[in-house]
């Protein structure tokens, strides 16, 4: 199966690469900054000779898009939103363009889509999407906004023969050097890692090898389509999460956090309060419902096979 990949060098994309059966699966990278044989180069807003690698292709794989763990500010922002809609646009050009198109569109889109909540946990047929939260600081209202325009720029390209999902993904936790997984590690064994202001807030996840099993399923699924949700069946409270990462690295403790101090944190580390204090609680109703099985649906297993695949690399998933 031939799998064209836009911005498949990012943490994502390099867990593709260590989970997807290299027997099973061609995979083209495209991507601004070509180093191996099988990268094609393009600048993510523009058709270019990468067009050719669509032709024939079984999917199509979006990734691309400004890295969200920054500052939040109005620079990085709009970038956030420009890199995402435009790099979308330019993929449904390409494809309507092509004379055989791919038979399948992965998009990325988040999970942050939905509201900020405590209560029902939001899928993909009562979720309710956010925007509108009273209080909430106007950067979380601009990361919807972002997951919308995101959304829509795929649902309105013209590829009537290309299936397309949308991909509302969660956190995905993997093992490479500065993922999400390996930041949160880092605080926890610094023993920073408590609870973060109330810590009722959910916390969504996905097992890095339950993201690339669940795209694997998406791409054999041919009858499911629209917006999916990626996510563990099991959210979990932030204070909870932050004591099964403490376990897995076996860290007696961790010191609370409040608002301004988790802000101060937020911008040494060059992010934003919004990845730790919005809570999301998403669940993937389309997926289980359609019959696929988690490998990691309980955040105490996959914390603890995370934290020994970085302690022991060369017993990483093949």
């Amino acid at each position: 199966m031939k799998l064209v990949l836009f911005g498949g060098t990012g943490h994502i994309g390099r867990a593709l690469a260590r989970n997807l059966d290299p027997d099973k699966y061609e995979i083209v990278v495209i991507t601004r900054n070509p180093i191996e044989t099988n990268h094609v180069e393009w600048d993510c807003c523009t058709i270019g000779p990468w067009v050719s690698a669509l032709e024939g292709a079984d999917a199509v794989i979006n990734l691309a898009g400004r890295r969200v763990h920054c500052r939040y500010n109005e620079a990085n922002l709009r970038e956030m939103m420009d890199s995402r809609v435009r790099s979308t646009e330019v993929i449904g050009d390409a494809i309507e363009a092509c004379s055989i198109p791919p038979k399948v569109w992965l998009q990325s889109s988040t999970a942050t889509i939905y509201q900020h909540t405590f209560g029902k946990a939001n899928d993909e047929i009562s979720g309710v999407i956010g925007g509108s939260e009273q209080g909430a600081p106007a950067v979380w209202n601009f990361s919807i906004e972002i997951a919308k325009r995101w959304e829509q720029a795929l649902f309105d390209a013209k590829t009537p023969s290309t299936r397309r999902i949308a991909l509302r993904s969660a956190i995905m936790m993997g093992v490479d050097r500065d993922s999400a997984f390996d930041i949160f590690s880092r605080l926890a064994r610094l023993g920073i890692g408590g609870r973060l202001a109330t810590g009722r807030q959910y916390v969504s996840w996905i097992h890095e090898v339950d993201f690339c099993r669940s795209i694997e399923f998406l791409l054999s699924h041919d009858e499911l389509q629209g917006a999916i949700n990626v996510a563990s069946p099991n959210p979990l409270p932030q204070v909870e999460f932050a004591a099964g990462l403490r376990r897995a690295w076996g860290v007696p403790f961790g010191l609370p956090a409040t608002p301004w101090m988790i802000a101060l944190g937020a911008w040494a580390l060059n992010g934003d309060s919004e990845l730790v204090l919005k809570s999301r609680r998403v669940v993937p109703t389309v997926m289980t419902e359609a019959g696929f099985q988690f490998e990691f649906p309980v955040w105490a297993d996959a914390a603890a096979d995370l934290a020994n695949r970085m302690k022991h690399p060369a017993g990483s998933h093949p």
